[in-house]
């Protein structure tokens, strides 16, 4: 990396961070909050929307369900809020659901676990980013317009917030995700005076007509609709899970602190999606998708209205602020904000399991390492691209992304809350205490309850979702499953090669040297200098015949100058140079199985980039094609040429990884 990029990765990033900083970027509740919780707060801008969509397919009629599907949402929330609290204080290891699910349930459980989460994660990202946009797109058509280009400038806007490192991030987030808070507890309490003071509230879309394909559903039908709307609602839950895989990220009792946090969210998130789902449904405000079912139509004109419409969020703040503008322009912008930072709950949750993962030998160890800025940066450019992918694949629509969506979150919910009541059923076997035998047994029913309802909720979100894209990620995790054991396997059997059997420290019988010459110039001769040096059993020089004259030459260049070392000629009738050294190399192999070759291979160290290309070309084949020769030991001997006198001077920049190896005091 050049001095320039240096500078300009400085800039963007900040300093890098010695690894005794690390409990400097912990972080307090206040910070946390924000942090770790955006994702669940911010669903009220697309959870209740979603909901709208569903239920209009049976038309109009279909929107009286409203209310019951949203307090059967706010009740599913309660239950597994109360339910994490109990694993946050149990597991804080950072490996959240993987943990619980690895250590009582077994390591297929895990990764079962996981891969519904590494997938949920980069939905969360593609979700919540196109959500966003669609916010800024009401409020700016050029915005919409270009959304796909727009969503992924926010994807790499937050891919370097967060590789600057957590807590830098936190405080960036925190600011305008409690600006969101008060926007929409002010957008609620606003509206419930206004309502109480006699105001008509009507919203933008209330005297238009929702038309849908199933207006004439019942019995069955209407069942299954109406599940399929809870499904959509059950959206409001993403996120929650968060908070236990970034544990190691709070302060100290970090238990107790993130279980702290979780309450403050599930207090939060229910009454903020019951306000909005509530003003929603009295000021009479609609929401079509034709792709879906369901359309929106004048009935002065008859015409489909459904490409013109606001988001739900926005119908609202604009009716209840009908007489404060510039509320309905904070709430509307915090809300576009909101969703942009709601991805950072996936950027913390991501990398932090990834790691634990990668740890596990689950996947590449290089995503167990921090950065620079003690950040798991592998882990956060991974989600960044995959999250690019599907932004683009889906051209940033909400609804295509959110049918892929909550599928994961629901699985790695009811695999959780298994491993917690057997978590519990262990340790109450050992536990004498009448106590902490109580705490015990209240803790368990609280995760019997929750295993129960978020197991039925699963069933539901499959049966309703499948047909609706949720099949593209019940084929995405089980290969995400079988990759990660493959790696896995992967890396115990590299293990089982390496494990010393005593072999190792037998000393080879000799050791047979080899200076490959291609002519006799100062690298040649340092290269045999070092070669005498080490003191091999036998000693000679290599060259390869490509041209009869030229070899003619180098031979009687030697004899003149009469070097100690024997010169071998190899013939070279296709004027090749690689194969022949190999089959010769082989042939030394072959008549003396328990030697050691050791060939030295002259060098140029240069300055430019572009030398590289004019130079070591024949080198660097032949160094990859004998590395794979048994018995083989190769060995560059570096001549430094005067370009490379340029970098001497250059002060030493950190090596890739010299932060997470610590630096020296």
């Amino acid at each position: 990396m050049s001095k320039a990029s240096d500078v300009m990765k400085r800039v963007v990033l900040g300093r890098a961070l010695r690894s005794t900083q690390a409990h400097y970027q912990l972080l307090p509740k206040r910070i946390a909050l924000p942090v770790f919780a955006s994702d669940a707060l911010s669903s009220v801008a697309y959870a209740p929307q979603e909901i709208l969509i569903t239920l209009g397919i049976a038309g109009l009629a279909g929107y009286a369900f409203t209310p019951w599907i949203g307090l059967a949402v706010v009740l599913l929330l309660l239950v597994v809020v109360a339910s994490y609290r109990q694993n946050v204080r149990a597991y804080t290891s950072g490996g959240g659901d993987f943990d619980v699910a690895t250590t009582n349930l077994g390591g297929n459980w895990g990764l079962v676990v996981a891969s519904a989460l590494l997938v949920d994660y980069v939905l969360t990202v593609a979700v919540s980013i196109s959500s966003a946009v669609d916010n800024l797109g009401a409020f700016t058509p050029l915005i919409g317009e270009h959304r796909v280009a727009v969503a992924v400038a926010l994807v790499a806007l937050l891919t370097v917030l967060n590789l600057r490192g957590l807590k830098e991030s936190g405080f960036a987030f925190a600011v305008p995700t409690y600006l969101f808070m008060f926007g929409v507890f002010s957008m609620m309490l606003w509206g419930f005076v206004r309502m109480a003071a006699g105001a008509d509230l009507e919203a933008e879309t209330a005297n238009l007509e929702v038309r849908g394909t199933g207006e004439d559903l019942a019995g069955l039908a209407m069942v299954f609709l109406l599940l399929r709307a809870f499904a959509s609602g059950c959206a409001a839950l993403t996120g929650v899970e968060a908070i236990s895989n970034g544990v190691p990220a709070f302060r100290k009792p970090k238990g107790k602190n993130a279980a702290t946090t979780l309450l403050m969210l599930g207090v939060l998130a229910v009454a903020m999606f019951s306000g909005v789902t509530w003003l929603a449904y009295v000021t009479d405000a609609k929401y079509a998708d034709p792709l879906h079912g369901s359309h929106l139509i004048d009935p002065a004109t008859g015409q489909d209205v459904s490409g013109a419409q606001h988001t739900v969020i926005t119908q609202v703040a604009e009716t209840v602020f009908s007489n404060f503008p510039p509320m309905y322009v904070f709430v509307t912008v915090m809300t576009a904000l909101i969703l942009v930072l709601a991805a950072n709950t996936a950027y913390n949750g991501f990398p932090v399991l990834a790691s634990v993962l990668a740890q596990n030998r689950y996947l590449p160890r290089q995503l167990h390492t921090r950065g620079d800025r003690l950040a798991f940066s592998n882990g956060i450019i991974m989600l960044a691209g995959a999250a690019i992918i599907l932004v683009y694949a889906f051209e940033a629509d909400v609804t295509k992304l959110i049918q892929l969506y909550i599928v994961g979150v629901f699985v790695s919910f009811t695999v959780s809350q298994t491993g917690m009541v057997r978590h519990w059923n262990r340790l109450l076997r050992t536990e004498t205490d009448r106590t902490v035998r109580r705490q015990m047994k209240t803790s368990r029913l609280i995760n019997s309850v929750g295993l129960v309802i978020t197991g039925a909720v699963l069933v539901i979100v499959l049966v309703t979702k499948f047909t609706h894209g949720a099949w593209l990620v019940c084929i995405a995790m089980p290969l995400l499953f079988l990759l990660m054991r493959g790696i896995r396997a992967h890396y115990d059997r590299v293990a089982r090669e390496l494990e010393p059997d005593g072999a190792e420290y037998a000393l080879p019988s000799r050791t047979h040297a080899i200076v490959l010459v291609s002519k006799i110039h100062k690298p040649t001769l340092r290269a045999l200098a070092y070669a005498r040096a080490s003191r091999p059993s036998t000693l000679e020089a290599v060259s390869v015949a490509v041209d009869a004259a030229e070899s003619e030459r180098l031979r009687d260049e030697w004899d003149a100058l009469d070097l100690p070392v024997p010169l071998k000629v190899l013939d070279s009738p296709y004027r090749e140079i690689t194969r022949p050294i190999l089959e010769y190399v082989k042939n030394v192999r072959r008549k003396s199985p328990r030697d050691v070759v050791a060939v030295y291979i002259p060098e140029y160290v240069v300055g430019h980039w572009w030398e590289h290309i004019l130079h070591n070309q024949s080198a660097l084949r032949l160094k990859g094609r004998l590395l794979f020769q048994p018995g083989v030991m190769v060995t560059s001997v570096p001549w430094q040429l005067v370009s490379s006198d340029r970098l001497k001077t250059r002060p030493d920049r950190p090596a890739p990884g010299s932060v997470r190896r610590g630096d020296p005091d």
